[in-house]
Order: structure tokens, then C-alpha cells, then sequence
């Protein structure tokens, strides 16, 4: 090995074999300890895992604290009245006004309104609004509002509409609303969650099998992922008994932890039977593993925390609780793998490979070489434009669709079509003229619609004048197109409370005018103070919620790998590298997302889902954590290998070809395993949830093939040695600070002296591939 001046490196097998195996976890000197113990806290976490979850919730993606949510509560506690937690749909073969059919009405609403939780309940037999009757007059909505937040109305909601629907007299009665939304979501990823487990990890352990051939070695990444997955579970029991926690959690941690935590595993078995084959033993093979592999693990697992982290910042409960989830697995899966792996490795020894019927067919694999990405690598080294250049303009291409990305928030239709609340407000929607889910309301308060009548009508002349505005109703009867079109109803009342008022205010425009009518109402001046709040109006105050935390998440991310990247490798450029090339990988699978789930195209490869035109607001955020999580994990696998074999040779592009050589093959393994382990988000009826699945897979396998496999050889081989340079200052801060005590970075002076051949030479010799 060549040993640079200055740097403190030893030769890859210098030294005693007490130094070379000091860096094993201390877990490895009493195996069997370890072992006996793993299986104790395993068999308790797998029965936590079973126990039934606390405060699950399917909310959080409106954003807390905002105007529009201020003024909600308001409205609901001052005038009882808001979006509905319930819509019931009754629906019978005479017309509603019919007096039988009145009376049985009425006495279902009574019924409704005696059920406990329930606060308030309106239907048109009791106000006689003609917008709660359907158009044909066989129809009509019963409204229900129930006590406490949206997590206490879902659960609410799951006990009283089984009771209420089906055939009641002379109805036949479905439902719909948040509430019902909600409860029917959470059902169904529970449902999924145990087909995840059925199929994921069957699916992950074959993978495992075809890349190492061999049973034994293809069975120990499972078991990090098992542990990884069963004490995020405990974790996640702890957890929802405190706060709300989203459904998916349970869904994304399965699916996040164990492809993971059987990446970690993954890397280290491929290693340590590297190590083997070059003849170590193996304390000495667990000891280099460790040292090598097991220290990208763990600035892997800091990275991912990290970009997870960044969640937190953003003012949306169903991100902050994903992000808890994802914190605990991928910490778990780093302990896992730094305390279990090794004593397992070390009681198995060289027993690693029994039970392989694949020998015959992978020869010179187990070296840890791959011919084919040794082709690749010499291939995008050789000509690092054309390479590098197709690479880039492919990923451009993939980002295109993004530039017209829209966003909104999830409802009703992130469920399967054939769902009653789904299949339900599909129906109200089609025969009733109360679009509820596109309704404003403008809460007045220190307006009194008695001694500031007059002010109180120009106002709402005013508002129905808008372009957008539809019907606006309030104490003073009903206005349309600037004037009022009817005098106060019997549900005038429900618009005035102690010398305040309130405005709803139907939107008539396309729906994408809603937000804009949002801003002309906010702007339009008032009698007295005024808010606005209803469904569009959340959506807008979510989205400008959500920009205005960006900047902040993204500064933590960028700012956290460039540093970690750094203390890592001891250089400037490979961080700024990796962020880059990272923020591109991502714009291709952000537009790939807007192809597939808001233009609709491609449906029949990924499932049928319901198009809305939109992408879910929090749903880029959570691909974006994950996904730059780990495109940066695969580049710390990538780079500690080229950069380990520099250190070994000096020559800077036969470092690229062996590292990608040894490692590409791997990455490209743990990125199909990783995906294979999200199928099940991929298949779920759940949209939301295919969307996760579909764009961490496609993330992934872009990020472990073009990215790593094409354009990063090439980037390295443009730049050269600059690649491992520092300024002076930093590299004395490095060589001081740098996690790496055992490798340090070379003295940067050190690559002037190289041979300006290296760079310019002739080409090097042929890896081998055996």
C-alpha cells in the first residue's frame, strides 16, 4: 500500500492483529451474551408489537395554528356551525317532502342527535334548506357534528355509522365526511400493514438469497430488519399513549425500517465475506468490517436522522409524527446492526456460506466484485462527458412534469372509489347543489347584524359581487351577483352570537379559483375586523405553512450532510457533490410523481387510484426526507470504498473502477430490496400510500443505478484529485475533528507531489473480476 506523508495510514494488513481487530464493537467479545439477550428484548418487543395502538390518527395535514384553523374553532364555538364532521346521505323511493317520509325524517335525525359524542346535528327536515335536498327530491343530508378533536371524532365515527347506515325505516342510509374519511383509513392501512408483513419480508428475504446464494447469509439482514421493525413497533405503542399518531406510521416504518435496516446488514454480511475471502479470520474480518462498513452505518444513520428531523420543522401533525417513527427505526436499525450483527457474524464464522444453491452460478461474487459494474465504471470514467451528459439530461427529462406541479390536501378520494365515504360524497357531490367541501366561511366578529344592518348588507353585496362567489348567506337572508335574493330563512339565527356574525360563502368558479377567492375575500374590506376560513382556505393557509418552513428544513438538511460528509471524507468537494446530485435525483422523482399521480398516466403499472389533479402538500416533503436520506447513504457506501481503495493505490481512476466494482453490486441489491420492501405501499388501495411507495422505489432504484452507477464515476473522474482536496484550514480541522481517527485525510500538499500522470496517463490496468 502506498502510504502518504503525513496521513498516519496503515497498510490493509499492517499492523497486529490485536490493532486490526481492536475497532470490533465490544459486543463481539461475548457473542453469546449478546445473543441470548437479543432473543430475550426480541421476544418482548415482537408481543408489544401485537398490542392493540393508542391515539391513531389519519389528520395532521392541516397545518396548526393558521388563520383559517383560528377562525374554524371560533366559528364552531360561538355559532355551533363548521365543515361536518359526519354527512349522512338518506336517501328513499318517494320524495322527501312526502309527509311519511318527513315524519321518519325527522324521528332518524332525533335518533342521531340523542347518539353520545354527538354536539349538533341539522338536517332539511328541520331547517327546510333546499340545498340539503337532492336534486331529483328523493334524497336528503343529515349533518353531524361530534365532540372533541378529529382524532376522538374518527374514533367517534367508527362506532356510530355502522349503527346508522344501511336500511333505517324508509332510507337507505350511507355516509361520508372527515370523520368517516378518517375511521375508513385507518382500517384499511391496518389491513395492509399485516399484508405488508406477510409479503414484504418473504419478498426481501428472497431477494437476499439471489444476492448472496447463500440461506445463512441471506437470513441475518432479515433479522436486523425484524429487530429494527419490532422495537420501532414498542417505540410507536409508547408513542400514540401521549400524542396522536398518525396511521401510517405503523404502514412507512415497516416498509422505511426494515428495507433499512436489511440495507445496514446487507453491506456489512457482503463485507465481512469479502474480508473472508481474502483470507482473514473472522474476529480479524468482523474487526475490518466493522471499522470500514460499520462506521458508514453509522454516519448513514445520522444522515437519515437528520433529513428526518427536518420534518419536525414543518407545522404539520401527520410529518411530525412519521418523523418520530422514522428517527426511532433508523436508529434502532444502526444499533442493531453495530451490536447484534457482529456477534452474530462471529458465532456463524466461516459457516456464512452453508446452504448455497447458487454457488455454481455466482463464481467470483463472493470477492465482492462485479464484473458488470467494473464494465460500467470504465466505461463512464473513460468518457466522463458523454457519460455524465446523458446521465444529467435523462434525469432533466424525468423533471419536466414537476414545473407544473399543484398541490392540496388529502381527502375522501385518497381512498379507493368503491369506499362508502369515498363512493358518497362522489354522490352528493353529483346531486346536491351544496358543494360543503368548497364553502368559505367569513367570520365578523365585532359586527352585529341588528345595529349594523345596513353596513353588514353592502358588505354582502360586496362579496356576492366577487367573480368566483356563488350564493352568500347570512342573518339578513340570501345574496347573489351583488344584490339579496331572498330575506332571512329559519336557520338565520345559526349566523349571529353575542354581537358577532358570520358569512358563508359558496364558491361558483372552477375549482381552481377557490384560493384565489380566498385572497379577494381577505382583501376585501369589511364593516370591522374579518376572517376567513372553510376547506380552500385551509388548503391555502397549509401551503403557505409549508413554504414558509422550506427554507429552514432544507438549510438543516444541506448544512447537516455537507458537515457530516465532510467530517466523513475530509473534503469539500465530494459534500457539495453529493447534495447536488441528490437534489437531482429528486427533481426526476418529483416529476415522475406529477406524471403518474396528478396528469394520471401510467395507472395500470402502479394500480388504480382516483386522479385529482393535485399532489397531496405534505406528501413531496416526506419522499424528499426519505429519498435524500438515502441517495446520501448510498453515497457514504460508494464513497468510503473508492476513497479507501485511493488510500490503498494513489491512483485516482482505478479507485473509482474497484470501488464501484465492489460496491455497486451491493447498492444496486439493497436498492431492489428496498423497493421490494415497499410493495405493499405500491399496491395499497390507500393513495397516499402508493404515492410514498411508488416514489421512494423509483427514487432509489434511479438514485442506486444512474446516479451511483454513471454519473457520480464520471463527475469523480472530471474533477480528480480535487475530489479528496481541503483548504489547509479545514484540513487541520479534520485531521483534529474528523470522526475517522484511524484513517486520516491525506495532507493536502500530498496530492500536488502525485505524478500528474495519474491524471493523464496512460489507462490502468484491467480489474479484476475474479
Amino acid at each position: 500500500m502506498r502510504w502518504f506523508p503525513g496521513s498516519g495510514l496503515l497498510g490493509r494488513r499492517g499492523g497486529t492483529a490485536r490493532e486490526r481487530c481492536g475497532t470490533a464493537p465490544r459486543s463481539a467479545r461475548r457473542p453469546w451474551w449478546v445473543l441470548l439477550t437479543t432473543a430475550g428484548v426480541g421476544t418482548v418487543l415482537a408481543l408489544t408489537a401485537f398490542a392493540a395502538p393508542g391515539r391513531l390518527s389519519n389528520g395532521g395535514y392541516i397545518a396548526e395554528g393558521t388563520e383559517a384553523t383560528r377562525t374554524d374553532a371560533l366559528i364552531q364555538q360561538r355559532f355551533g356551525a363548521g365543515i361536518p364532521d359526519l354527512v349522512l346521505y338518506a336517501r328513499a323511493p318517494q320524495p322527501a317532502d312526502a309527509p311519511e317520509v318527513r315524519r321518519a325524517g325527522q324521528e332518524f335525525a332525533d335518533r342521531v342527535a340523542r347518539e353520545r359524542g354527538v354536539r349538533e346535528v341539522v338536517s332539511y327536515w328541520a331547517v327546510g334548506d333546499r340545498r340539503l335536498l337532492s336534486e331529483d327530491g328523493r334524497a336528503a343530508l343529515v349533518t353531524v357534528d361530534l365532540r372533541g378533536d378529529e382524532d376522538a371524532a374518527a374514533r367517534r365515527a367508527a362506532d356510530l355509522v355502522p349503527r346508522l347506515t344501511g336500511g333505517q325505516g324508509p332510507f337507505t342510509v350511507t355516509a361520508t365526511g372527515p370523520a368517516w374519511v378518517m375511521a375508513q383509513v385507518t382500517d384499511l392501512s391496518r389491513e395492509e400493514l399485516i399484508r405488508a408483513e406477510l409479503i414484504g419480508a418473504p419478498l426481501a428475504v428472497l431477494v437476499l438469497l439471489f444476492a448472496f446464494g447463500s440461506l445463512t447469509a441471506a437470513l441475518l439482514p432479515a433479522v436486523v430488519g425484524a429487530l429494527s421493525v419490532a422495537g420501532t413497533f414498542a417505540v410507536l405503542q409508547v408513542l400514540a399513549a401521549y400524542m396522536p399518531l398518525s396511521a401510517f406510521a405503523f404502514n412507512l416504518t415497516t416498509a422505511l425500517g426494515f428495507g433499512l435496516a436489511v440495507d445496514y446488514g446487507l453491506f456489512v454480511v457482503s463485507r465481512y465475506r469479502e474480508e473472508l475471502a481474502a483470507g482473514a479470520e473472522p474476529p480479524e474480518a468482523v474487526g475490518t468490517t466493522m471499522r470500514t462498513v460499520g462506521r458508514t452505518v453509522l454516519f448513514s444513520a445520522g444522515t437519515v436522522v437528520v433529513c428526518l428531523a427536518a420534518l419536525l420543522l414543518f407545522p404539520l401533525g401527520f410529518l411530525r409524527s412519521l418523523a418520530l417513527a422514522g428517527i426511532s427505526v433508523v436508529v434502532l436499525a444502526a444499533v442493531a446492526t453495530r451490536v447484534v450483527l457482529p456477534a452474530m457474524l462471529l458465532v456463524i464464522g466461516r459457516r456464512i456460506d452453508r446452504l448455497d444453491p447458487f454457488a455454481r452460478l455466482r463464481r467470483g461474487a463472493r470477492a465482492g466484485r462485479s464484473p458488470s459494474w467494473s464494465r460500467v465504471a470504465r466505461l463512464a470514467t473513460g468518457r466522463p462527458v458523454l457519460a455524465g451528459g446523458c446521465a444529467a439530461l435523462f434525469l432533466l427529462a424525468l423533471a419536466v412534469p414537476f414545473t407544473h406541479a399543484r398541490f392540496g390536501v388529502t381527502d375522501e378520494r385518497v381512498l379507493p372509489e368503491k369506499a362508502e365515504s369515498h363512493a358518497t360524497a362522489t354522490r352528493v357531490g353529483r346531486e346536491f347543489p351544496l358543494p360543503w367541501t368548497r364553502t368559505l366561511a367569513v367570520l365578523l366578529p365585532d359586527t352585529d347584524a341588528v345595529d349594523q344592518r345596513q353596513a353588514l348588507d353592502a358588505y354582502a353585496r360586496k362579496v356576492s359581487a366577487l367573480p368566483t362567489a356563488g350564493e352568500v348567506g347570512t342573518a339578513l337572508g340570501t345574496y347573489r351577483d351583488g344584490r339579496r335574493t331572498t330575506g332571512p330563512s329559519m336557520d338565520a339565527l345559526l349566523y349571529v352570537a353575542n354581537g358577532s356574525t358570520w358569512l358563508s360563502v359558496t364558491a361558483d368558479g372552477p375549482p381552481s379559483a377557490d384560493e384565489p377567492l380566498v385572497r379577494e375575500l381577505r382583501a376585501l374590506p369589511s364593516p370591522g375586523r374579518h376572517h376567513v376560513s372553510g376547506r380552500p382556505a385551509r388548503v391555502l393557509d397549509t401551503k403557505d405553512a409549508v413554504l414558509g418552513a422550506l427554507p429552514a428544513a432544507a438549510a438543516l438538511v444541506v448544512g447537516a450532510v455537507l458537515l457530516l460528509l465532510f467530517l466523513f471524507t475530509g473534503s469539500v468537494l465530494i459534500p457539495v457533490k453529493a447534495v447536488i446530485m441528490g437534489a437531482l435525483s429528486l427533481s426526476a422523482t418529483f416529476g415522475a410523481m406529477v406524471y403518474v399521480f396528478q396528469d394520471g398516466h401510467l395507472r395500470a403499472l402502479v394500480g388504480d387510484f382516483a386522479v385529482t389533479g393535485e399532489l397531496e402538500t405534505s406528501m413531496p416533503i416526506l419522499v424528499f426526507g426519505a429519498a435524500f436520506a438515502l441517495s446520501v447513504d448510498y453515497e457514504l457506501f460508494l464513497i468510503s470504498r473508492i476513497q479507501e481503495e485511493y488510500r490503498s493505490t494513489g491512483d485516482h481512476r482505478t479507485a473509482i473502477v474497484t470501488g464501484l466494482a465492489r460496491t455497486g453490486r451491493m447498492i444496486t441489491v439493497a436498492a431492489v430490496i428496498f423497493a421490494v420492501a415497499l410493495l405493499p405501499l405500491v399496491s395499497s388501495g390507500i393513495t397516499l400510500l402508493k404515492l410514498v411507495g411508488c416514489g421512494l422505489a423509483l427514487a432509489v432504484l434511479v438514485d442506486a443505478t444512474v446516479v451511483r452507477g454513471v454519473l457520480v464515476p464520471a463527475f469523480m473522474q472530471l474533477t480528480g484529485h480535487a475530489n479528496w482536496w481541503a483548504p489547509r484550514p479545514l484540513a487541520a480541522l479534520h485531521r483534529r475533528f474528523g470522526l475517522d481517527r484511524r484513517h486520516r485525510h491525506p495532507d493536502p500538499g500530498t496530492h500536488a507531489r502525485l505524478p500528474a500522470a495519474r491524471d493523464r496517463g496512460p489507462e490502468p490496468a484491467p480489474v479484476s473480476d475474479k
